[in-house]
């Protein structure tokens, strides 16, 4: 059975769902969420290294569905006004992102950002009290909310995390240090969402590669020329800068150590 990429909701990355026919890009799909069918929409076709899909595309969206999903969807600011109101007079250190009414019309999924746990418990009964609705309150990551808002990096290209079909893959400070850029400092190495770019995993195990063998940054070396301190690594020529300590800079490579 044909297998493609769904996007249900616009902070989560989308998921593979198995279909009975073929369809298009951006064509509307029903599928079934842990809570209730949900609308959602074909990004594209899943490639044939996915893992075998476990969820089932129920049926085409019809006019009608589109159409209470594109009225449901025009209470989203409105909704996230009154969280963000009800928010601010609890004092609780959130911020809103976006705001979901369910295709059944039943529930409402508040979406929003914060540096820790947050007891929304309070929030919950009275927003469900003043909406008439069942409430479900979603955290997410900085990363997953620039994803949603999408933006361009410091390249001028789409976000990374917009562009990625999968799962965005844990950025680390090694990623940065092994790429020899940890020294530029943490406002240069990070993206809009304040956290370390995503493209710094792209090149990582190519750098690993690259790397063995080589010396630390500002380490003491040994050389034909005597010793000296490490203060530049070109990876990709394979050159090493070294600063003797009779004060000449020679360049040299990995074997040419000591």
């Amino acid at each position: 059975m044909p297998k493609f990429l769904i996007r249900v909701y616009s902070w989560e990355t989308p998921k593979v769902y198995f279909s009975e026919i073929v369809l298009a890009k951006g064509e509307s799909v029903i599928v079934a969420t842990d809570f209730c069918n949900e609308l959602g929409i074909v990004e594209e076709a899943a490639t044939e290294n996915k893992e075998e899909a476990a969820l089932k595309i129920l049926r085409v969206a019809t006019s009608r569905d589109r159409e209470v999903f594109s009225g449901y969807e025009k209470e989203g600011p409105q909704l996230m006004s009154v969280c963000r109101e009800e928010a601010k007079k609890m004092n609780l250190e959130m911020k809103v992102v976006d705001a979901r009414v369910s295709l059944d019309g039943k529930q409402v999924i508040f979406v929003f950002t914060a540096d820790g746990r947050i007891d929304f418990r309070e929030l919950v009964k009275k927003l469900s009290k003043d909406l008439k609705k069942t409430i479900r309150m979603q955290q997410i990551g900085s990363r997953d909310e620039a994803k949603k808002l999408g933006g361009f990096g410091i390249c001028g290209r789409t976000l990374c995390c917009v562009n990625s079909k999968g799962n965005i893959p844990s950025i680390s400070t090694d990623m940065a240090r092994i790429q020899q850029i940890s020294h530029r400092g943490a406002e240069r190495i990070s993206g809009l969402c304040g956290r370390l770019m995503c493209c710094l995993a792209y090149e990582t195990e190519q750098y690993k590669e690259m790397m063995a063998g080589m010396p630390e940054m500002y380490s003491v070396v040994n050389t034909k020329e005597g010793r000296g301190t490490v203060i530049e690594i070109n990876a990709i020529e394979q050159k090493i800068k070294v600063k003797l300590e009779k004060g000449e800079y020679i360049t040299i490579t990995k074997e040419d150590l000591k």
